[in-house]
């Protein structure tokens, strides 16, 4: 159970969204998922779910950033371009 007294270490406020919290959600998406793609995909969500209580624009930039390492990831293609 979730405290109502307001924890921003424990249960930040905009992390919770229709009695969900973010990282339940993640958990759940990204079961089966492994390494960069479960990362990704976790990082995505989590600027997704927080953008309107945070920090707008910002949040939307940082996962889209996260979702085209996960679609170059997918596609195959290298995300280190120091090699």
């Amino acid at each position: 159970m979730i405290p109502l007294t307001k924890d921003n270490v424990n249960h930040p406020v905009h992390y919770m969204a229709g009695g969900i919290e973010c990282i339940d959600a993640i958990e759940a998406a990204t079961t089966g998922l492994v390494g960069g793609q479960a990362y990704n995909t976790g990082a995505a969500i989590k600027y997704l779910w927080r953008w309107s209580r945070k920090n707008g624009i910002e949040d939307l930039q940082k996962a889209r950033w996260y979702i085209d390492r996960l679609i170059t990831d997918l596609a195959g293609e290298s995300n280190d371009k120091s090699v």
